[in-house]
């Protein structure tokens, strides 16, 4: 599919603070539009339906992935993760810049998909530092804490397979470098080849080896 749209799918570890930095940015970045993922998880302090995501149960979720309604779907932390096909591929279509957060296994699943996609991944400083994190969030028990470090070493195995890779040391830092990512692959060839099409006709920039 050659959509006029960017497609930027963002991965991390639980605690390394890739929903943060997402925030931040859609709120620098008005051309950008974030895709709500389903899940069968329950909602977490303020979270709202339909903002951060779309909580629904399993059987409707097990339902969804029969209908083929999801460009990609996973199992994390015990609870169903799923990314609507039909969302993604209309915002893009109509030449929006979508960023999705997802997990690792759905960021490779995007990818094969969508081979224009660009993969982000937040790393953390450290394990110490995720595990205080996590802790400072006050949002799990002890025991889902552990589960989510036993799973952490396994998901930061996978930023090799990532476009590009970002250490969430200091705040300010890791934002700038996702800004930069999103503008860099804004003015790339062929993005703008896709964004810009009357432009490169009109200059005779859309033939092969033009």
């Amino acid at each position: 599919m050659d959509y006029p749209g960017n497609l930027f799918v963002v991965a991390a570890p639980s605690g390394a603070g890739k929903s943060s930095l997402v925030k931040a940015l859609l709120e620098l970045d008005s051309h950008l539009v974030v895709s709500v993922s389903h899940t069968t998880r329950a909602p977490r302090g303020q979270e709202v339906d339909g903002r951060e995501y779309w909580f629904v149960d399993e059987p409707r979720f097990r339902r969804m992935i029969e209908d083929g309604e999801f460009v990609e779907w996973a199992e994390v932390h015990g609870h169903l993760y799923g990314t609507s096909r039909g969302a993604i591929e209309a915002r893009v279509a109509d030449g929006h810049d979508v960023v999705l957060e997802i997990d690792w296994q759905g960021a490779l699943q995007i990818k094969r998909l969508f081979p224009n996609a660009v993969l982000v991944f937040i790393l953390p400083p450290s394990y110490e530092e995720l595990l205080q994190r996590l802790k400072r969030r006050g949002e799990d028990g002890p025991e889902v804490i552990e589960r989510r470090m036993a799973n952490a070493r396994i998901e930061v195995a996978q930023a090799r397979h990532f476009d590009y890779v970002i250490v969430n040391s200091l705040f300010e830092s890791a934002l700038f470098d996702l800004k930069t990512i999103v503008h860099s692959q804004r003015l790339k060839f062929e993005a703008v080849r896709r964004s810009k099409g009357p432009v490169f006709r009109a200059l005779g920039l859309d033939a092969p080896g033009a």
